[in-house]
């Protein structure tokens, strides 16, 4: 049984929704804000955050943000639109992943099962190596040279998923099956918005990447090198 803590502002939303993750064998608090949240989080051990956007005083962004200064906790982020504006700002305070509103149950429940694997599963041990870029498996951490990558863990999974696979094109929903843990129900503008962001911090030059590269219409491809 996961340990769900859900911080949701709309009492009617927060109860339907833990009443349904309860059937569905998770056992749910809930938070009404991101300081109620995090005062929750700092008191008890959690599996999985499921965190609104839109949220009086302290807003989701924030509060993930703080809640990844210091720790790994996987955290799945609610938003009441799907723009890709909102998607990045999710990804860039630390968020694993995130569902439009309104949430349907069996939908939060099988993303948090794949959040929970993919935070379980572990890798080969293994250092693979692209220039000056270092990637270790086992450890979980990527330098460039010689200096560490600040990476959250879903863009670490990311990499590390095109990594292993070197020299060969991965779709984009084999990617979010590989790495986010669910298929074609998942959105591909979430591989779109982690690998802008990746590029950012282990190419030189984002726009003219020398490792991470688009395969138009299909995905993307690790060079060998």
């Amino acid at each position: 049984m996961s340990r769900v803590l859900l911080v949701e502002d709309d009492p009617g939303v927060a109860d339907a929704l833990a009443l349904a993750l309860t059937s569905l064998g998770h056992a749910v608090r809930t938070a009404p804000d991101g300081a109620a949240g995090l005062a929750a989080l700092a008191g008890e051990p959690w599996d999985v955050l499921l965190l609104d956007v839109m949220l009086p005083g302290i807003d989701g962004f924030e509060t993930a943000r703080r809640v990844r200064a210091a720790s790994l906790l996987p955290i799945i982020m609610l938003t009441a639109r799907s723009d890709p504006i909102d998607i990045v700002a999710g990804l860039e305070c630390g968020a694993d992943d995130y569902v439009t509103k309104p949430a349907e149950p069996r939908v939060l429940d099988a993303r948090i099962k794949a959040v929970l694997r993919r935070t379980s599963s572990g890798a080969d041990a293994a250092v693979l190596r692209f220039g000056d870029l270092c990637i270790d498996t086992a450890a979980m951490t990527v330098t460039k040279a010689g200096e560490p990558v600040a990476l959250t863990p879903t863009e670490l999974r990311l990499l590390v998923e095109l990594a292993e696979h070197r020299g060969q094109v991965l779709s984009r929903h084999q990617l979010l099956a590989n790495v986010w843990g669910y298929g074609y129900a998942g959105d591909s503008r979430l591989v779109d918005a982690v690998v802008q962001r990746l590029r950012a911090k282990i190419e030189d030059v984002p726009a003219c990447p020398a490792h991470l590269h688009t395969v138009r219409g299909i995905g993307y491809r690790m060079d060998r090198s």
